[in-house]
């Protein structure tokens, strides 16, 4: 397993037309953290995730994944793939093929990128499948999968690239608890590997069992950071108050 990587903002800053989504964001966040970011709908957590990995470009800042710097110019210098490579992104819809079964979903990155053998891949694809307690499913399909299946199978699909951290929009807010739990289970399990994680999560129970440290963020800035005992018992900033009465009815 790779090395985890420190990931870095300063002064990110983006907007969507005339609306300011995310307004000089600085975080630093340590090389083997689990981190959530946390806040109400709209406050530009999902395009805080999306910048890091250069699916949305940034209008000002900097943005340090590992050695490889993002700025609003990285589209034209090659730096964007290889934040890809370092960091693995999971999404809340799962993503998966529909023509692909679980295996051979897990298997296509590592052999159209990478260029592993087909035996390599499947040999790769299999013990990932094993270790997400999936394996005596590689030949079913998509459709055939469970909600806390399809996204152990987006988790593994997103390991198979041997990524040094790992992304997470809003993973488990289309599960139930049991499937929640199954997810949770994988994900306690790489933070043991060491990986920095980087989860967005509207789930106050989740980011609380599953983080080292919870950021708030609200209207396009982070309104709270510490560790989720103090930003979830003892919040100190009235906005993350207003939230977490709203979502938990916490003082």
């Amino acid at each position: 397993m790779n090395e985890p990587l420190e990931v870095v903002l300063r002064g990110v800053t983006k907007r969507f037309g005339g609306r300011l989504v995310l307004e000089g964001i600085d975080l630093a966040i340590g090389a083997g953290q689990t981190v959530a970011l946390v806040g109400p709908s709209g406050a530009g957590k999902s395009t805080l995730l999306r910048c890091i990995n250069g699916l949305v470009r940034m209008d000002q800042g900097e943005i340090r994944v590992g050695p490889h710097v993002l700025s609003p110019g990285s589209a034209k210098n090659g730096a964007i793939w290889a934040v890809r490579r370092s960091l693995g992104m999971i999404f809340q819809d799962f993503q998966l093929f529909h023509h692909l079964t679980a295996l051979e979903n897990i298997m296509e990155a590592p052999l159209r990128v990478l260029g592993l053998s087909r035996h390599e891949a499947r040999r790769r694809g299999m013990e990932l499948l094993n270790r997400v307690g999936l394996a005596d499913r590689h030949d079913a399909y998509p459709q055939e999968l469970s909600g806390g299946q399809k996204q152990r199978i987006a988790i593994a699909r997103a390991m198979a690239m041997e990524p040094r951290g790992l992304l997470c929009d809003e993973i488990t807010s289309a599960l139930d608890p049991e499937l929640k739990g199954e997810v949770l289970a994988v994900l306690e399990d790489l933070k043991r590997d060491g990986l920095t994680l980087i989860l967005v999560t509207h789930e106050i129970a989740f980011a609380r069992r599953a983080a080292d440290r919870a950021v708030v963020l609200a209207d396009g800035l982070i309104v709270e950071d510490g560790s989720p005992q103090e930003v979830f018992e003892k919040p100190a900033n009235p906005r993350t108050q207003r939230f977490l009465r709203q979502v938990m009815g916490a003082g």
